[in-house]
């Protein structure tokens, strides 16, 4: 059965796009045929697995609008089992264009409607704000994964999602849940960086996944390669770190199917 997983956070610089980018790698690696959509302008994303779109060349854009069959664009990456719908700037226009149109909010649920039966994991890079890209991720899909940096003011803006989470919940979406918060960017030399895990395990309880992404070189290198960091240095303590958070999410999935 098709699962469906966003990541979202309306800040910025919190690991958003490397969790999406590297969970949807550890998934197609453990055999489960993954497709990562960049439903976010900046299209990090896509040029993290080895894709920018040259001017004029169709993105996700053109099959949120209807002009063009979503298969058509889908790219395959270097990992047998990972796929992407690249992003562009042109998915700005899209803010403008469908904000006056009827169910605006459903249209990526329908173009993953069209894709549904052949993959094992959806999983969708939001941009960092709660607008209309974001609204279409939370009501596609059936699950939220929240990155938290470990800074001072990790837990700022939070509340506002979870807010945002439950009002979808309640108007569109009631199957959605909070798959977990991820605590990324961790310095174990930095005090702070402790006492943040602590704060946000203290206020977020058994929500937040045990696996802690640490603040590592690889990870920050790797998209400028073009490369998931499973691919560009799997033995790093970046790639252990998201292979081990993969597994809990499938761990978690078992239990909750039991």
């Amino acid at each position: 059965m098709l699962r469906v997983i966003c990541i979202c956070n309306q800040k910025g610089g919190v690991g958003k796009t490397t969790t999406a980018v590297n969970i949807s790698a550890c998934l197609a690696m453990l055999k489960r045929r993954t497709l990562l959509i960049d439903i976010d302008p900046q299209a990090n994303a896509s040029t993290g697995v080895g894709f920018r779109l040259a001017s004029g060349e169709p993105s996700i854009y053109q099959a949120l609008i209807g002009q063009i069959e979503p298969s058509s664009i889908i790219k395959h990456t270097e990992i047998n089992d990972l796929f992407i719908i690249p992003s562009s700037q042109s998915l700005i226009g899209a803010e403008v264009e469908l904000v006056v149109l009827e169910n605006r909010q459903q249209f990526l649920s329908k173009m993953i409607g069209v894709l549904e039966n052949d993959y094992d994991y959806i999983l969708i890079d939001c941009p960092p704000s709660l607008g209309f890209l974001t609204l279409n991720a939370l009501v596609a899909a059936q699950s939220v994964i929240i990155p938290i940096q470990c800074e001072y003011y990790a837990l700022e803006g939070v509340s506002a999602l979870i807010n945002t989470v439950q009002k979808v919940q309640n108007i569109f979406n009631e199957a959605l849940f909070i798959e977990g918060f991820v605590l990324t960017m961790f310095d174990s030399r930095n005090n702070i960086c402790h006492q943040v895990v602590d704060n946000v395990r203290q206020n977020l309880a058994d929500r937040v996944f045990k696996t802690v992404i640490p603040r590592n070189v690889r990870l920050s290198e790797a998209p400028s390669f073009g490369k998931p960091v499973m691919i560009y240095d799997p033995q790093s303590t970046g790639a252990t770190s998201y292979m081990a958070l993969t597994k809990e999410i499938l761990d978690a999935e078992t239990k909750r199917n039991c």
